[in-house]
Order: structure tokens, then C-alpha cells, then sequence
């Protein structure tokens, strides 16, 4: 499974918690949005993340 932003940028905006965790990530660690994006993929959905079947979901519709 490889990253891609337009299917994650799609999970965020469907998933409120990875939203607000985005925001979180964007202030408190001063990241810019597309790394803040990045650093969510791999905690969230890569190696069987929580949210890695929706996203796998996501990816098959595109």
C-alpha cells in the first residue's frame, strides 16, 4: 500500500478524529499541512493502522 495525499486528504475530511488530530499535529508541532498529513498516514493507516481498510476502501474507488 503506498501513500497517496488526495485518498488520505478524502479519509481526513471523513473522519472527524483524524481531522481534529490533524489540526493537533499542524499546532503543536509547528508541521506544515502536508507533512502533518504524511506523519498521519503512517500512524494511522500504514502497517494495519486503525484506519487502514478505510483507506484501502477509499483507494479502490479512485
Amino acid at each position: 500500500m503506498r501513500y497517496n495525499k488526495t485518498t488520505m486528504l478524502k479519509l481526513i475530511n471523513e473522519h472527524r478524529e483524524l481531522h481534529d488530530e490533524l489540526k493537533k499535529l499542524k499546532s503543536e508541532m509547528g508541521l506544515e499541512k502536508n507533512f502533518a498529513v504524511k506523519a498521519l498516514y503512517h500512524s494511522m493507516v500504514a502497517d494495519s493502522g486503525p484506519y487502514m481498510k478505510d483507506y484501502q476502501d477509499l483507494d479502490r474507488l479512485k
